[in-house]
């Protein structure tokens, strides 16, 4: 079975992914009146389960949602469908698990109390991670120039929810112009983030990035970073608004997401970056890596 198979869990039934598990009435469908959160595995072990889980939690009260099942019952649903996954496809590298929660199905409308109860799916994939080749070169991002990041007071950035079309149409714009990641600014012209990734910059030896203020998602890794990863690697950090016309003034960039922790960035459009084994962002990483190792070690409960 090829490692590109996808496993789901919906409700607690498992199935091939491609299979169709959810009424065309569910909201999620219909509204993205869904949450979710991503986590992966290192060495097996399910990274940072606790902070993505209250992230969860936020999410679901931002949006007036009921979670459907407790931590402790939603992880053993997750070691299943995981163990699935890998009776199914013989994969023993690491994992990709993605929680979706939509608010149910019902009759058709847009009043949130025609929910009839929320549903949960699953998803259990492979997670590979970083390439060799991106991390020898690095990313090549370009800045969005049609659209900007929706407004806190309207949409906020901070909930994880279903509805992404925000991302989507700025990757697509970036991805035409033939680079794979976004960097997009808010309406006053400042840089908040990627589709799927927080922003960093090295400038004279200090990591700099956009401040949550700036209007975008706080990123399990990039709060990790700030708050542990980087002052334990005596590594100078911190949060500032920035704008594209600073990325002259940069000499490194990376994005910082779940799925490939600290991933080095070569170009913003024309702008280059250095990469190479003797930057700060690999040492970052490599800080990183010692502060998973020491994860691993203190919940071998988390094993999928």
């Amino acid at each position: 079975m090829s490692v590109d198979y996808i496993q789901a869990n919906t409700n607690g039934r498992l199935h091939d992914a491609r299979e169709a598990s959810i009424a065309p009435l569910n909201r999620g469908f219909l509204y993205g009146d869904a949450i979710y959160e991503v986590w992966r595995t290192y060495e097996g072990v399910l990274f940072a389960w606790q902070e993505h889980w209250v992230r969860l939690e936020q999410s679901a009260a931002a949006l007036a949602m009921r979670l459907p099942a407790t931590p402790a019952a939603m992880l053993e649903e997750i070691k299943c469908t995981a163990a699935a996954f890998r009776d199914r496809t013989g994969h023993r590298g690491e994992l990709y698990v993605r929680l979706q929660i939509t608010r149910g199905g019902g009759p058709i409308g847009l009043d949130p109390g025609l929910a009839d109860r929320p549903d949960f799916v699953l998803l259990v994939q492979a997670n590979r991670g970083l390439t060799p080749e991106k991390l020898a070169a690095g990313f090549r991002l370009s800045l969005a120039t049609g659209l900007h990041r929706n407004h806190p007071a309207s949409l906020n950035p901070a909930w994880k929810t279903g509805n992404y079309l925000n991302n989507i149409l700025c990757l697509h714009e970036a991805r035409g112009r033939g680079a794979d990641e976004v960097v997009i600014t808010n309406l006053a012209g400042e840089v908040t983030e990627a589709a799927v990734a927080n922003l960093g910059f090295v400038c004279d030896g200090e990591v700099l990035t956009p401040p949550l203020s700036a209007g975008m998602l706080a990123g399990i890794t990039r709060g990790l970073v700030l708050e542990h990863v980087a002052p334990a690697a005596g590594i100078r950090v911190r949060e500032t608004p920035l704008r594209p016309e600073d990325f002259p003034r940069m000499q490194e960039c990376f994005m910082l997401s779940t799925t490939k922790d600290v991933a080095p960035v070569g170009w913003i459009d024309a702008q280059s970056f250095r990469v190479g084994p003797d930057t700060l962002t690999l040492r970052l990483k490599a800080a990183f890596a010692d502060y998973v190792r020491a994860y691993i070690a203190r919940h071998p409960g988390q094993r999928l």
